[in-house]
This record gives C-alpha cells, structure tokens and sequence, in this order.
C-alpha cells in the first residue's frame, strides 16, 4: 500500500462512479482511489458496463439500448477529485461549475427513447463539454475505444510528452514566432488586398476634410450665430421696447407729467417727514429708497440698450449666409458643429494611417521575412528534437511490449512531413516546391507504427492489431511517458488489456499496469489472476438473478475474499489448494514490487 499511500496528496483522481439501471446493472457505486485498482467478475456479470458506464460519463455516444430493461433512463455520475493546477477546473468553471469546490461532479443520463443530457458540477451543459474534460482527465483505453491511437494528434502528443523539455522549449518557441507571423502576413496583405477600398477611403476622407476646413468653423459658432440672428431679426422692435420701458420709468411726459422715479422719490419723502414715529416704517421707507436707486438705474440702462441696437440688415445676411454653411456640414458630419470638429480630427487621423500604409507595406514585408527565416530555423530543431525522441521512444515501447507478451512487436515512431491538407504553406527556398506546411505546434506528423508479428510490416498502429494488443500497446505507450513523469491524464481506464495472454506475460502484464499506477491512477478490467494480484484496490462485480431482471453489485475485496476471487479466477474454488496458489500468487507479485 505504499504505492497508494504516497499518492493521496496533490492529485486529479476519479473518487466515485455512480451507475444506475445501465445494462445488468441496476444500482452500484465504484469507490475507487489511487494507484491500481482492478475490477473482475464472472463473464457477464457486468465489468464491460462499467467501462461502458464511464464512456458515458466521459462524453461517448448514447446508446438508448444500454438502458436497463423496463426503466426509463440510465444514469452515471462521476465524481472527479481535482488538483487546483488543473486544467480541467478552469473549463469546468466556464460551463458553470464551483471553481473553490475540490470535487467536480459529472453526469450523463441517457433515455430509453435516445434522448441524452449531461451536467457538469451541477448545471446543464452541452454533451461535447464532457469530451473536453475527458481529455484531460482520463485516458479509456477498450477494445473498441482507443481514440488516442486513432487520432494523429495523439500520437504527436504522446512523442512530445516522452520528449519533454528538448521538445517543449522548442516548441513553445515555435507557437509564438508561428502567431507572430501569421498576425503579420494577416496585416500586410489585409493592406495589400485593400489598395483599392484604401485609395477610394483616402478620396472620400480628403474631400471631407477638405469642405470642413472650407467652412472653418469654431467651438461654439453655431450658437452664438444663433443668437445673433435672433438679435438681429427683431432689432427694431428690441430697440422699441427697450425707449418704451425707458420713458415709463422716468419720463414724466409718458404718465401725464409724472414718471415712475418721480413717483418713488415723492413716495419717499412723504415717509421720511414721519418714519421717525415707527421703526417699521422707517424700514419701509428704506426699502422705497432702494427701490428707486434700482428704477433709476435701470432706466439708465435700458436708454443705453436702446441707442447700442443697430438695424443692420447686411450683417443679418452675413450671420444666415454663415449659418447656412454650418447647416450644411451639421447635416453631413454630426449634430452640431462640435461634432463635425470630432468628425474632422478623427479623419485627419484616418488619413495619416491611410497614407502611411505604403510605408507599413514595406515593414511588415520586412517583418515577416525576418518570422520566415526564424520559423525555419526553429521549425529544423523541432524537428530534429522530435526525431531523436521518437527513436528512443521506440525501442523503449518495443522493450515494454516484449514484458507485455508481444515480443516480436516492432514498433517505429514515424516524424514525417504535413500533408497538403494540413496547416498554413510556410515558404521554404531550400525545400522542392518551395513551400512546407506548418501549423502552431511544427511542420511534423507523428505515426506510431507496429508490426505486431515478426516478418510483417509496420503499419499505423490503429489497424495494425487487434483489440487487445491495441490495449497492450497503449499501456506500452503510456507507460513509457509516465516513466518520464510526464503523463498527459491523471487517470487510465484498461478493458481487457490482458486479452489473449497468460502464464509469465500475465504477470507481466500487471507488473507494467502496476508500474504506470505509480505516478497515475489506473482502472483495470480483467479476467487474469495474475492481473488482479498486483492491485491496490480490488472491486468484484457480482451478478445477482432475481425474478424478472439481472442486478449487478460491485464489492470490494481484501483479506480472505480476496484470495478466494483470485482463486476463482484461476479455476481453483473456494478449495485449500486454490486459496494456497492465490495467497502465493499474492505474495510474489507484491513481493516483486
């Protein structure tokens, strides 16, 4: 149990797996932890279910057949424990989900009708955003489900985590330079296809230009102008008014020989011969006084408004004539003359980027033949890095498929070219046809080929063997990577990766499973004793038949019921002999590690 003990802490592990009404399975619940944990039970009991059951949850295509017979839905609920420097935390709080939670809850329900729904830390979520997390949390390694095989990418994915460092800082180079240049070559020719839009753009700006500074305007004219014109159109009757207030205020001839300030100065003296009997009316008295300063002020004023108005027709002309030129660029450029000041200045603006563009032209031409020739120096040392890494890792998986009953296996890891298909064209004077086709992570495809027996020849791995070997090779695979303690998921799922093995290569078989569960956890399922025996954690699936359906529970072993399961498995019973063989079976296996 050390093995199990020094993971527990700073790890993504699967902690639970719920399934419901799934197959044969009515209810059961997997409480799984790290290292090597083997599930195993009789043919048909309900082990592939379970595999089953996790694909669903991992985002794989609904099955409504899977659905239990009689019920309405099946259900599976993972429980995912999550490292706080995972990835897959970040895109679990995109789709809804805790961020601060440790445990990411997954679930996936699928109809009897077909229909299917998936939720991520308890919110609704799209099916697809399962197989994004899946990729990041755990690798399902079936007879029929070896997706990281089938997809090219995977196999570059695979050769760059064995490579680690030597291809990474490289790579890493790589991707930026690519950005880099692809950001380039996007502006120079977005200004070179746009010539003829920019000549058209620089005419239009210039004549804007152009008819704003003709006019001149300034901050605030068309107010004041305004104003004017409104002074101006009724001159004559300002002017009126203004003698009229006048003469009412202190001509004596408009109110039959007496005015407004004669009227308050008399009022006045009137108070003031007796204000000094009463202080309240001497207050009165002083405020009458107030009153006919102000009055007397302001027929004063309103003399001098009169006098200063001046009919001028020719100015009123002029300030229309002006006005009307504002009325023309507000309607074109803005809603008053500030906004056709903003409107100039931002087109002056334009201009001096629409005319400087010959001259950016010719520097990014030069910046993106500079990118060029770095991507093709740093694209040479990707690479050679891959290529190096890809022969040791090649006979690195051919000396674990070897312990792993596949010793005629060749295997060669293939660093090739992009297709014509792939990536964007990178030119290339020193290559025939000029050009290589590149994308952020390097000019190379990776194909990890196998020939499964001797005198055959490699081919890809996906159609090179059957589904067993598929599995044996991908444990090969994996294994090799986390030997470098640069695993790619935290969790490995194997269905019948022992298939077609037996004696000393099943042993070895579990020796390889036991050895990637010491920096991963691993899920097994098998039907070999010799598998079993090198697990930290052992489940059975048992099959229980009632009246009308089959149930499934899983159960987890140790002790005395576990030697009685290994010995089930290896055809002994529940006899001495059978329990003596599973006990010895044990002991060498934890014995070797």
């Amino acid at each position: 149990m050390a093995r199990l003990q020094a993971q527990r802490t700073g790890l993504t592990v699967l902690r639970e797996l719920h399934i419901r009404d799934l197959g044969v399975i009515e209810d059961a619940v997997l409480e799984l932890v790290p290292g090597l944990t083997v599930l195993t039970g009789e043919t048909g009991a309900g082990k592939t279910m379970v595999v089953s059951g996790l694909g669903l949850v991992l985002g794989g295509r609904a099955d409504p057949d899977l659905v239990r017979a009689g019920c309405r839905e099946a259900i599976v609920e993972a429980s995912v424990e999550l490292d706080a420097a995972h990835p897959a935390r970040r895109r679990a709080a995109e789709a809804g989900a805790d961020p601060e939670e440790p445990e990411l809850i997954l679930a996936r329900t699928v109809a009897s009708s077909g229909r299917s729904r998936a939720h991520v830390g308890g919110r609704r979520a799209p099916v697809g955003t399962l197989t994004e997390l899946a990729e990041d949390l755990v690798a399902v390694h079936g007879q029929a489900d070896q997706w990281r095989l089938r997809r090219p990418a995977q196999h570059r994915a695979l050769l760059d985590a064995y490579a680690g460092e030597t291809v990474a800082g490289v790579a890493t180079e790589f991707a930026d330079l690519f950005t880099r240049w692809r950001e380039a070559r996007r502006q120079r020719d977005e200004l070179v296809e746009g010539e003829r839009a920019r000549l058209q753009r620089l005419e239009l700006l210039g004549h804007q230009v152009e008819q704003i500074d003709a006019v001149d305007p300034r901050p605030g004219e068309d107010g004041e102008l305004a104003a004017e014109e409104e002074r101006l159109g009724h001159a004559e009757e300002l002017a009126t008014a203004a003698e009229l207030g006048h003469r009412l205020l202190s001509d004596p001839d408009s109110l039959d020989g007496d005015d407004v300030v004669g009227r308050l100065a008399r009022a006045g003296e009137q108070l003031a011969r007796i204000a000094e009997h009463d202080r309240a009316l001497g207050e009165l008295q002083q405020r009458l006084g107030e009153v006919g300063v102000l009055a007397a002020d302001l027929a004063g004023e309103l003399s001098g408004y009169a006098a200063d108005i001046e009919v001028d027709p020719a100015r009123l002309a002029a300030v229309q004539e002006r006005r009307a030129e504002l009325t023309g660029l507000t309607r074109r450029y803005g809603e008053d003359v500030a906004a056709v000041l903003a409107h100039r200045d931002a087109a002056r603006e334009e201009l001096a980027e629409l005319e400087g563009a010959d001259e950016r032209v010719a520097e990014l031409d030069e910046e993106v033949d500079l990118l060029q020739r770095r991507l093709l120096e740093v694209l040479e040392q990707l690479t050679a890095a891959r290529e190096a890494a890809a022969e040791e890792l090649s006979g690195v998986v051919g000396e674990e498929l070897a312990r792993l009953g596949m010793p005629g296996a060749v295997v060669e890891v293939v660093v090739g070219p992009r297709g014509e298909d792939g990536g964007e064209e990178l030119p290339d004077p020193g290559r025939e046809g000029g050009t290589r086709r590149v994308g952020p992570d390097g000019g190379d495809v990776v194909e990890i080929r196998v020939a499964a027996n001797k005198g055959t020849k490699p081919r890809t791995v996906s159609k090179a063997a059957s589904g067993g070997e598929l599995s044996r090779i991908m444990l090969a695979l994996e294994v090799a990577v986390a030997g470098t303690g640069r695993s790619q998921v935290p969790t490995f799922v194997f269905d019948e990766v022992d298939a077609g093995v037996g004696g000393r290569a099943a042993l070895d078989v579990g020796a390889r499973l036991a050895a990637l569960a010491r920096t991963s956890q691993v899920i097994v399922v098998t039907h070999l004793a010799q598998v079993a025996a090198h697990a930290d954690h052992h489940l059975v699936v048992r099959k229980a038949h009632g009246e009308q359906v089959t149930s499934s529970d899983v159960l987890a072993v140790d002790g005395e019921d576990r030697l009685a399961e290994l010995s089930r498995m290896m055809g002994g019973g529940d006899t001495a002999a059978g329990l003596r063989h599973a006990r010895e079976l044990l002991e060498r296996c934890h014995a070797v590690e």
